[in-house]
Formats: C-alpha cells, structure tokens, sequence
C-alpha cells in the first residue's frame, strides 16, 4: 500500500519493499484549477457585480467543485473585485483582516478541507 508522498522500491538485501519519497512532479505538472472552474464555461462578467447582486453570484459558485483553491487564490494574491470561491469582496477582506498571520491561505484551506472530509477536528 502506498500513498501519494511515497513510492515502493525493492530491496535486494531483504526482499522486502521500502519506501522512498516520491519524486517531484515537473513545473509543467502541476494541476490548473481554473480548467475544472464553474465559472469557465459561464459569462464570468456575472461575478464581477456590486450590491445586492453579489449574493446571487455566490450562490454560482456553491456548486463548483474547485471553489477552495479559487478562494485560497484569491486571498493568496490579495484580489480586491469579484466575487471568487463564494466570498465577496467585504468577506474576503474580513478574513484578511481577521488572519494577518496566513502567508499560505492554499495551504491552510487545502490542509481545512482534507480535514473536514476526514472527519478530523481542529486541534486534534
């Protein structure tokens, strides 16, 4: 059994299987999560909306399956318009505000969601 982090190799002097870490996958690997975005094959000028209209933009992204990666790349670069990964504007800048100390925002929602499908808890 193996896991994404490590790949088997045999042993010539045990006969038993090791593990070693996996190589790194190429730059040209890396997985694009805007090829699999909602929004992609919709008018994205519907996201970019003021007011009462930005509630029904969010509610567009409820249903895509790369909404936390669109979100963490929003927060990551700091993008001031739009509606991305289901948070306004106003939203986006209280979670900015409210973690100053997130250099990552990728990592730690990536590392969230794996949680909360795990059934991990926070702090266990």
């Amino acid at each position: 059994m193996t896991d994404n982090n490590v790949t088997p190799i045999d042993s010539r002097r045990t006969g038993k299987p090791r593990l070693r870490p996996a190589r790194p996958r190429p730059s040209g690997a890396v997985w694009n999560w805007r090829a699999a975005a909602r929004c992609r094959t919709a008018d994205a000028e519907d996201l970019f909306v003021t007011g009462a209209r930005q509630r029904e933009a969010r509610e567009f992204c409820f249903a895509c399956p790369v909404r936390t990666e669109c979100l963490a790349h929003a927060l990551d670069q700091q993008v001031e318009f739009g509606v991305w990964g289901g948070t306004t504007e106003r939203e986006r800048r209280a979670l900015l505000r409210r973690r100053p100390d997130v250099d990552d925002w990728a990592e730690l929602l990536g590392r969230a969601r794996t949680d909360h499908y795990s059934g991990r808890t926070r702090g266990a």
